[in-house]
């Protein structure tokens, strides 16, 4: 084995860049084997990547997490402990929208490729009785540009995934309204291993799980958002989310 190709998937806030770096040679130190980290712009080049069967390690959203176990036999490692995927709708200062309520057939929503924030807002949208197709929806390339596509007025609405939303800066905040927030809980990022790097996945369970006994891998958790580290993946809590996920699809 030469090396281990590691993908972050390419919906975490920007902040986070750093972050991913100093947590790829932490575990290529101790693992003992050069790590290549793959940092995709979209969703496109995280698909070509895995279609390439290019990714032997990666960090994924839940939506994807159901195709990568199914088609590809992607196997659990660890899940970020106290820290679920919530997602945020919101408008712009200058929309009309002033409440929840207000969301009405005909608006335009922007979105990104992220589909479970939008799995999870349209089944919040369902207690307004608004459905995708009452819907018209702009799609943009990152939560920033949903942030920007309200505040120049081209959307009445945005999704953004909580942390994304919640990590904005302070001015782009100013200029926006939350109207609803998700308390599912039970959704999550998850790190998946390819079943051809098996042997590893005891040792890097291990690695990711004890990552915040030591401060300086306390700093790089907290310079991921993921203040309280990781913990075991188990094969039945990774079939819930996927059962999860799945119902949202229905």
């Amino acid at each position: 084995m030469s090396k281990l190709n590691f993908l972050i998937a390419p919906d975490f806030s920007p902040e986070y860049f750093t972050g991913w770096h100093f947590l790829s040679t932490r575990l290529q130190r101790m693992i003992d084997l050069p790590i290549h980290l793959i940092l995709p712009a979209n969703a496109t080049e995280e698909r070509q990547q895995i279609e390439r069967d290019n990714v032997d390690l990666i960090y994924t959203n839940p939506f994807d997490t159901t195709d990568l176990v199914r088609k590809y036999g992607y196997l659990p490692v660890v899940i970020p402990k106290n820290h679920s995927d919530e997602t945020v709708i919101a408008r712009g200062v200058e929309s009309t929208v002033n409440s929840f309520e207000d969301i009405k057939p005909g608006m335009t929503v922007a979105y990104t490729d992220n589909l479970d924030v939008k799995l999870v807002s349209l089944r919040l949208l369902e207690a307004v009785d608004i459905s995708e197709k009452d819907l018209t929806w702009l799609h943009v390339d990152s939560f920033s540009s949903v942030a920007r596509s309200l505040i120049q007025s081209k959307a009445d609405i945005g999704l953004f995934m909580s942390s994304a939303y919640h990590n904005l800066t302070k001015f782009t905040r100013s200029q926006l309204n939350l109207l609803i927030e998700s308390q599912i809980h039970d959704l999550s990022h998850v790190i998946l291993i390819h079943p051809r790097q098996a042997e590893l996945r005891d040792q890097l369970q291990d690695i990711f799980s004890r990552i915040q006994e030591e401060p300086s891998g306390q700093l790089i958790l907290n310079d991921l958002g993921l203040q309280d580290g990781f913990e075991p993946l188990s094969r039945d809590k990774l079939e819930l989310l996927i059962d999860l996920i799945e119902t949202l699809r229905d």
